[in-house]
């Protein structure tokens, strides 16, 4: 499913689409970087129409635009990308018109602006029009020959993405505080909804199918349009990320061939309709879904590469999690995908070839977990990094929820998970100056400690912590020669920390049941559910975000040995 959602304010405008897939677009007027488009550079071009498929069985039904029109995504009371980048506005024409001018005008109180463009031979019309500021409302008018179709009540702003599986599609009337919730959602007039249903296709379709393509065309929130029934109507985190900004299926079924191919992932000839349950309190909650290599890449995103949009936010991974789900290609298929849909965005239209990303992990008390929140961070721990940039993520290892109804999978606080990915959308997408990372470690210490010969482990974090617990690290201590942090050759055994209070920024353990030479590795919170609710071990003293589980040894934990016997590792 796919939403989204626009919102005005006297200083942003936000816009968001979910297609769990979610959509969200948000426009901040006063920005900290300016960016500038060379218009005469300007020539993208549509992605080549091909006939909108829909794949029954071995039945394909072909549906064609017999009459001038716009795109399927195109109604009332829509947004469309803003400045600084253009918008794409795009259509059908009948047949016999091929070649014939088409003239688009887009006019408000005080401005009217026309373009024109000519029908193509496989009787597309496509103009890429703007940058306009946040704002309206505009009227945008198509003409061809006689005939001329409107949209009104049109807005431009930043279009954000909102896209995932079961927790993406998370309900408004689940939430804490639902009903409060809900009634507020009347003082957000300027936020506009869409939501595109779940779909599947073994081809890339360029349009949202005509057969039931669109659960929600653009509309105003509301307690009905924001709360509908639960996993049929709009993302709780989509619209909470959009309304705060202001003021199961796996990785491959969303991702195109190009990148699973470069993962060393085929797709074969059997389907894999998998229904997996995760059990707690008695309360079973299915997570289940198309998990077929991009096929929802083909039917839900691939049809909206044409719309220019300002960023992303997604909430994925339960399923790949799961054994024999490529866990271990996560940090390829993951990052991969990513850069694939900046890739194919920014080759269709006017979005930015590095638009902002953001995630949030998973935490679940399932097994696999603590691997894949390692592996959506491509193996670093933190983001953004080198392999992922402009990415930022919300950690909320510390927000489960064993009494949800719809079990502890689906945890029901979505308004912190909101506000922390806000955080991040503002420094990382709007260049704000807001603290939006919890700390990380960046480099650790090993001696011994006279006269006990006790091994002392040092680390050294980005920021001043607040540590609530002394629990929650370990270390992996070898019994092998040479020295490896490996199955069969080592233990990870759990060390108790203490704060260093004269230095706010520094943890200090002892592991006396592991000496220095053997120690060749540490991690943190690696345990499928790792903290009671808002209480992990460590925070950041300024901003009160918890620290993101780590894990490093091999390559990533190289020790550099001093004179005195004791060793540091940088963390990079």
């Amino acid at each position: 499913m796919f939403y989204t959602i626009f919102t005005m304010h006297s200083n942003i405008i936000c816009f968001l689409i979910l297609c769990c897939f979610c959509f969200t677009c948000c426009h901040l007027q006063e920005r900290v970087e300016e960016f500038n488009i060379d218009v005469q550079k300007f020539q993208r071009k549509l992605v080549p129409f091909q006939d909108v498929a829909e794949i029954q069985s071995s039945t394909k039904g072909i549906i064609k635009q017999a009459n001038f029109s716009f795109a399927s995504y195109y109604n009332d009371q829509m947004v469309l990308q803003g400045s600084p980048r253009k918008a794409m506005v795009w259509g059908y024409a009948a047949n016999g018109t091929q070649g014939m001018p088409v003239l688009l005008t887009v006019a408000a109180l005080n401005s009217t602006h026309t373009y024109k463009t000519v029908v193509t031979q496989q009787l597309i019309w496509s103009v890429a029009i703007g940058p306009y500021e946040a704002g309206g409302p505009y009227n945008v008018s198509a003409k061809l020959k006689s005939s001329v179709i409107t949209l009104t009540d049109i807005l431009f702003g930043d279009v954000w993405i909102c896209s995932g599986q079961s927790n993406m599609q998370y309900p408004m009337s689940k939430v804490f505080n639902s009903t409060a919730e809900l009634a507020d959602t009347v003082n957000y007039p300027d936020i506009r909804v869409f939501v595109v249903n779940d779909k599947t296709s073994n081809m890339p379709l360029s349009d949202l199918s005509a057969n039931g393509g669109i659960l929600l065309p653009w509309t105003k929130p509301s307690p009905a349009t924001i709360g509908g029934k639960q996993f049929t109507q709009f993302s709780a985190v989509c619209w909470l990320y959009g309304k705060y900004l202001w003021g199961g299926t796996p990785v491959e079924a969303w991702s195109s061939p190009d990148v699973l191919n470069k993962c060393g992932l085929k797709q074969t000839n059997q389907t894999n309709q998998l229904t997996h349950h995760y059990e707690s309190n008695d309360t079973i909650a299915p997570l289940e879904g198309p998990q077929e290599f991009s096929i929802l890449w083909n039917a839900m995103i691939h049809p909206l590469l044409n719309m220019s949009i300002y960023g992303a936010i997604w909430y994925q991974g339960e399923n790949n999690a799961l054994a024999g789900h490529h866990m271990d290609k996560y940090n390829c298929t993951f990052p991969g995908m990513i850069d694939d849909w900046r890739k194919k965005f920014h080759a269709s239209s006017d979005t930015d070839s590095t638009f902002p990303f953001g995630y949030r992990p998973d935490y679940s008390i399932s097994s696999g977990f603590p691997d894949i929140r390692w592996h959506q961070t491509a193996d670093y721990g933190y983001v953004p990094n080198h392999r992922l940039r402009k990415v930022f993520m919300a950690v909320a290892m510390d927000l489960p929820d064993f009494q949800s109804p719809l079990g502890a999978i689906h945890p029901r606080d979505k308004q912190d998970v909101a506000r922390r990915l806000v955080l991040g959308g503002l420094a990382v997408g709007y260049g704000r100056n807001v603290s939006f990372q919890g700390p990380y470690p960046v480099q650790v210490h090993v001696s011994r400690e006279l006269p006990y010969n006790y091994t002392q482990v040092e680390i050294q974090y980005s920021m001043a912590l607040t540590q609530l617990w002394l629990d929650g690290f370990e270390i992996c201590c070898s019994f092998a020669r040479p020295a490896v942090c490996e199955t069969g050759k080592s233990w990870w055994l759990p060390t108790t920390t203490m704060q260093a209070y004269d230095r706010a920024n520094v943890t200090e353990s002892y592991a006396s049941q592991c000496d220095l030479e053997s120690l060749v590795g540490v991690r943190y919170a690696w345990k499928e559910s790792p903290c009671p609710f808002k209480n992990c071990a460590i925070y950041g003293t300024k901003n009160n975000l918890p620290m993101p589980p780590f894990i490093y040894h091999g390559e990533r934990f190289t020790r550099h040995f001093k004179a005195d016997g004791s060793f540091h590792v940088v963390i990079k």
